[in-house]
């Protein structure tokens, strides 16, 4: 026999020299290992993009300032979120490295004429590998004879039905046997195996950069140029003005630095976080804290069949003969289920399911604490439950049995009663004698029901001829109950759907029809049919509710990258190796936790702890409320820095002539003392009822609006107060127009400008809720994080204007009575504001949000 090239011993196997020598000219039975990258230069990675060296620089221009804990504070914010980035990325890039744990370790192959047990990694081309029901196979190998095999291929095919080689036929390594026994020869290892090109694609897939990226990105360049511009601008003012050169330096770098959002990052951050914990509440377990937004610009969702949309439990609903039909009564594997019909005929096909299930011993259902857990092949636990509900005692083991055969698509026991036959009407029915008239309707009716239907035959020889029908039997792995509505709720939100299978095109449109994915003009394709040309396939497959069955893995990668070209941001399931590179290509890849490889899950974005097709759903309402909440702190920082900018900005219009309202000190202590605990709150905000109508916002994280509102509306509202608070409170306390105030007015009117913005920002959290309901409507409940957080900013406030030394150091004293007055104004004003521009917007098409 030829076997890639080398001459094999037939029965006798190789000898130990020969595998020695193979050894050593082939290399060991092992994938071949991913390239690492370097630790420390991915880590470095994270301490130098765009938005962290923008924070380097601030820090930097911190220390310069004159403001080394400012500095400092900065730069460990930048460290601490590397490290956590580090660390993702780190676990996430380990997916191709999980496919080595698919080898066994060790295998048995006959050398020399003996069996002999050996690692994994000693086999070479020309073994014979010996297989029993239950090894993995551990190397490419051709079948030579076998007690007809069953091999489970799903891990790389997708195909949940075990294939039955023929001698002649191939086995894959990472596949495993569930049935038979036998001898088949190696004719590929390590890096020469199927197993080994699916590793090499997975290890070659890159992710793409999720949308938040891209739109923090697009933040801190839009936040840099605005600060980089106005500290320019302030440092000629500053000359103009007759300062030093090197006073109008500093004054410029503090500007410049006041106007970083240094609480952005970890805002954004924690914000993920929590998302990523209320996820994990849902049985969404999240891997990489960009997903969690990515999640909510879903706009494509690819999921397979078995197990996410159905329960993966198959079972006997209908039992049909020629005196009509016998309902299966009974749920799953619970035992006081009954059958309900012709008892006489129904306790006949029973009984023969009953033998069936004996061609896999391990296949049945035990009852444990009163209901019956399955063990083995779903559909012959199934045939084991309805003979146990017709009360059939067991039965003696069979002389001969003909396992399912694909090609045959039956299967035959014989024993004392005869020979019993189970298998696809269209290959039992030609072998039956006298069919019952209406045989034919049912099994069309059963099939359009969506079921699987099994025909059911005994004959009186060992022949499979001159049979008489017995039945039909209708099994079905039903679907999710909680499938429907959240394929609905989908369709609401303006996601498509399509089924990515690798099972049969009938049985996935029946289930795709029943769950409500199928729509009628939906397109039920195979893979092998699917068109050549990607802008073909593209437009055949970007509809709601295509079907697509039969695929191989590079099929699915291509259909992910597919759909991506098309603008969508796809979210793909799965749970085999096969599934591993369309699992890191997609957007989000979603693996199954339950019943899932590592491998899908170490590629996965999203782990499914329950399998849950509707866990998808909750985790994407998750993922769009966190893209909401993000706009909401983004606004109410942004309102911030309007407020802060006020006084820079008033005082250089004026020449000097109006004294600057707040230090740096004073606006450093705005964004980190009193600003990060409200954002993080309203990080916290809860998903609006409204958040899964219609498509998701995938745009700008700053779009115009947002400018329009933090920019034209609330922050002129706290700037427009906080300013007037301290002009009034320096010409009641004798100031006058471009005259120096005294130290002790200058720290109290000061005091009074920053008690205002805080106090605005307290009411501009609360206006940050909603970008369509003001404050009244939308009510301070629902977020008790967001109560606890203006709290705190409150005291805060008490902090740095009574506890020694900050009120000095910072340079702002206790407002007077007239200050607290005046300041407290900013909390109607913002409202009041936020009231009108919403009222105004109201009047034009609403909003989803």
């Amino acid at each position: 026999m030829q076997v890639a090239g080398r001459t094999t011993t037939g029965e006798r196997g190789l000898t130990a020299a020969e595998a020695a020598e193979r050894l050593r000219r082939d290399g060991p039975n092992a994938l071949p290992a991913a390239r690492r990258r370097n630790p420390a230069v991915e880590f470095v990675k994270q301490l130098v993009h765009f938005f962290a060296l923008m924070l380097w620089v601030a820090s930097g221009l911190a220390l310069l300032a004159g403001m080394p804990a400012l500095a400092i504070a900065i730069a460990v914010v930048v460290v601490v979120n590397g490290v956590f980035s580090f660390v993702q990325e780190y676990r996430a890039d380990r997916a191709a490295e999980r496919l080595r744990d698919l080898l066994p370790v060790r295998a048995t192959v006959r050398r020399d004429g003996k069996p002999l047990v050996v690692n994994a990694t000693e086999l070479v081309t020309g073994d014979v590998l010996l297989l029993e029901a239950g090894d993995r196979v551990c190397a490419d190998a051709e079948v030579l004879a076998g007690g007809r095999l069953s091999v489970d291929e799903s891990l790389l095919t997708g195909e949940s039905a075990p294939v039955r080689p023929e001698p002649g036929g191939a086995v894959h390594a990472g596949t495993y046997l569930v049935e038979g026994h036998g001898a088949a020869v190696v004719t590929a290892t390590g890096s020469r195996t199927r197993l080994a090109g699916i590793a090499a694609v997975t290890a070659g897939a890159t992710r793409p950069r999720s949308p938040l990226t891209g739109q923090l990105q697009r933040v801190v360049r839009i936040v840099s140029v605005i600060a980089v511009s106005v500290g320019v601008l302030f440092f000629g003012v500053a000359l103009l003005l007759d300062f030093a050169p090197g006073e109008g330096f500093l004054f410029a770098i503090g500007v410049t630095v006041a106007l970083v959002p240094e609480g952005l990052l970890p805002t954004v951050t924690l914000s993920l976080a929590r998302a990523v914990q209320k996820m994990a509440g849902r049985n969404a377990l999240v891997r990489r804290l960009e997903s969690v937004e990515t999640l909510g610009a879903t706009t494509f969702i690819c999921t397979d069949k078995t197990g996410t949309l159905t329960r993966n439990e198959m079972s006997v609903i209908t039992v049909w003969t020629g005196a009509g039909s016998a309902t299966v009564e009974g749920e799953g594997y619970r035992p006081e289920g009954r059958l309900f019909g012709d008892p006489e005929a129904v306790a006949a096909a029973a009984a023969l399911a009953d033998s069936a299930a004996r061609c896999s011993p391990d296949s049945r259902a035990v009852e444990q604490s009163g209901v019956w857990r399955p063990v083995g092949d779903p559909m012959e636990v199934a045939l084991h439950v309805l003979a146990t509900r017709a009360g059939r005692a067991a039965r003696p083991a069979p002389r001969d049995r003909r396992p399912f055969d694909p090609y045959r698509r039956r299967s035959s026991v014989s024993d004392e009663d005869g020979l019993h036959v189970t298998g696809a009407p269209d290959s039992v029915l030609p072998l039956c004698r006298d069919v019952p008239p209406g045989a034919a309707e049912a099994v069309h009716e059963l099939s359009a029901r969506g079921l699987r239907v099994l025909a059911v035959a005994r004959g009186d020889g060992d022949e499979e001829r001159d049979l008489a029908l017995l039945g039909l039997v209708g099994l079905e792995d039903p679907p999710r109950p909680d499938v429907a509505g959240a394929i609905a709720a989908c369709r609401t939100a303006g996601i498509k759907l399509a089924m990515i299978t690798g099972d049969h095109p009938g049985t996935a449109a029946a289930i795709a029809a029943e769950v409500g994915l199928l729509g009628p003009a939906s397109v039920v394709v195979e893979g092998k049919d699917l068109p050549a040309d990607d802008a073909a396939l593209g437009e055949l497959l970007d509809a709601d509710g295509s079907v697509v069955a039969r695929v191989t893995p590079e099929q699915k990668l291509r259909i992910a990258r597919v759909l991506q070209a098309r603008g969508h941001v796809v979210a793909m399931t799965g749970d085999g190796v096969n599934d591993g590179p369309a699992l890191r290509t997609a957007d989000i890849g979603v693996a199954m936790g339950a019943s899932g490889t590592d491998v899908a899950r170490e590629a996965a974005d999203l782990v499914l702890l329950d399998d849950h097709f509707a866990t998808i759903v909750n985790a994407i309402e998750l993922g769009r409320a966190t893209f909401a909440n993000i706009r909401r702190f983004l606004t109410y920082h942004l309102t911030d820095n309007v407020a802060e900018l006020a006084p820079f900005a008033v005082w250089a219009l004026s020449g000097g002539s109006i004294p600057l309202g707040l230090t740096v000190l004073q606006v450093l202590a705005l964004d980190i003392g009193t600003d990060l605990v409200p954002a993080l709150a309203l990080g916290a905000e809860p998903p609006n009822p409204r958040t899964m109508r219609g498509r998701a916002r995938t745009g700008n994280l700053i779009d115009g609006r947002l400018v329009r509102r933090a920019f034209g509306v609330l922050g002129p509202a706290e700037a427009l107060v906080a300013m007037g608070a301290f002009v009034v409170v320096l010409v009641a306390g004798g100031w006058r127009w471009g005259a120096e105030p005294g130290a002790a007015l200058l720290a109290t009117a000061s005091g009074t400008a920053f008690t205002a913005i805080v106090l605005g920002q307290l009411a501009n959290a609360f206006a940050c809720r909603s970008e369509s309901r003001w404050v009244g409507r939308r009510g301070f409940g629902g977020n008790p994080l967001l109560l606890w957080a203006t709290a705190l900013e409150a005291a805060m406030l008490a902090v740095f204007l009574l506890l020694p030394p900050l009120p000095g150091l910072l340079g702002g004293d206790l407002p007077s009575p007239l200050g607290w007055a005046l300041a407290a104004l900013a909390v109607p004003a913002v409202w009041a504001a936020d009231a009108l521009h919403k009222a105004i917007r109201a009047r034009r098409p609403k909003d989803i949000r």
